[in-house]
């Protein structure tokens, strides 16, 4: 399971430049409305320094980290659920990621134009939010109307219940909120899955800054912003990310000590990818490859295991399985023997963050 976010706002906020530094490309980034057209996509493998450790640890050459894939998406504009701008095309291009990194410009800089030509935070976040709304209303309106012809003519309690909860996220789209806002199950979720509605994914905005303001509290930013104390926010200066992303790797260290950043853009937004999912690493550790591997939150040990290969959960046996920092102090899977590190878990234990495994399974 990789992580998939998609890159959305307003033309020329600084998502084509937060692209080309998360993914070290050369995507046009011009200082003109729609200067990117078709959706680029980029797989950027995520700084994970425990898979060093553990690779010195077992003596292995070949590391393999998880990955996150980026899709930067044409710039939308006030209308574009209507078809203004780059329209509809682009807005269905959103439905294929697990989340959203809206990025607002907070910036100041008169060489590049804004395309409503002023700076407003919270005004830009309303014009994204609500576009996204307006489609997913029509798109739930649709679903309304099909599953109340299919229920006069014989529905079924699941039917029923899709259609209550559509008219519950048509309520909450009439009053411009994000389905993301309501306490919905998994359950739920899961029923609704298939209308893959827009703002019903987890949404993470970041905050364009300017380089002065790299290091400001997350409050601040979602008061700028007009976001709500739950709504997940971080703050970076894409061009400065962009500069950095093209040092070499002592220097890029070398760059955020002097700039007092604890870490690169590509870091805080795969964190905040994973949280806003509820994903989580567990990590298989061998002389041929160390690896990590995504899973969801609370995933039990065959699905986990099932995720390495599908066998492995058709017949799974037994996880062995070690915490890392164990792993790392008993140095290897024979210590961890030796000092009872080693635990041997069965179907039915949830896999967690930081959990070294070896699956035992049929053949």
């Amino acid at each position: 399971m990789n992580l998939s976010i998609g890159i959305v706002g307003l033309p020329n906020v600084g998502k084509s430049t937060l692209f080309n530094a998360l993914t070290n490309s050369t995507v046009e980034a011009a200082n003109y409305p729609f200067a990117t057209i078709d959706p680029n996509v980029g797989i950027v493998k995520i700084n994970d320094p425990r898979l060093k450790k553990l690779a010195e640890v077992v003596q292995s050459n070949s590391i393999i980290p998880a990955a996150v894939e980026f899709v930067d998406i044409a710039g939308l504009v006030k209308g574009a659920s209507e078809g203004l701008g780059l329209g509809n095309k682009f807005l269905a291009n959103i439905r294929d990621v697990g989340c959203i990194a809206h990025v607002v410009r907070v910036f100041s800089n008169q060489d590049i134009i804004h395309v409503a030509n002023r700076i407003d935070p919270k005004d830009d976040v309303e014009i994204i939010n609500t576009e996204l709304c307006i489609k997913d209303l029509d798109s739930v309106s649709k679903i309304i109307t099909g599953l109340e012809k299919q229920n006069k003519t014989g529905g079924t309690p699941e039917s029923q219940k899709k259609l209550d909860l559509a008219r519950q996220f048509a309520e909450q789209l009439n009053n411009n909120q994000m389905l993301n806002k309501l306490d919905l199950s998994d359950d739920d979720l899961f029923s609704v899955k298939e209308w893959a509605l827009l703002t019903i994914k987890p949404m993470i905005y970041v905050a364009n800054v300017d380089e002065s303001d790299i290091n400001l509290d997350e409050n601040i930013l979602r008061e700028r912003l007009g976001l709500s104390s739950n709504d997940m926010v971080i703050g970076m200066n894409t061009k400065l990310e962009l500069e950095i992303s093209q040092l070499a790797d002592e220097d890029k260290i070398e760059f955020y000590r002097e700039l007092n950043i604890n870490e690169s853009g590509i870091d805080k937004l795969a964190k905040a990818g994973y949280r806003a999912l509820g994903l989580i690493d567990y990590f298989t550790a061998g002389e041929q490859e160390v690896r990590a591997w995504t899973i969801k939150f609370g995933t039990k040990a065959p699905q986990a295991a099932g995720v390495i290969h599908k066998d492995f959960e058709n017949k799974f046996i037994a996880l062995e399985c070690v915490d890392y920092e164990k792993f790392i102090e008993a140095g290897g899977w024979s210590g961890a023997k030796q000092k009872g590190f080693l635990r041997l878990e069965g179907k039915e234990y949830v896999v967690k963050d930081n959990d070294v495994i070896i699956v035992k399974h049929g053949s």
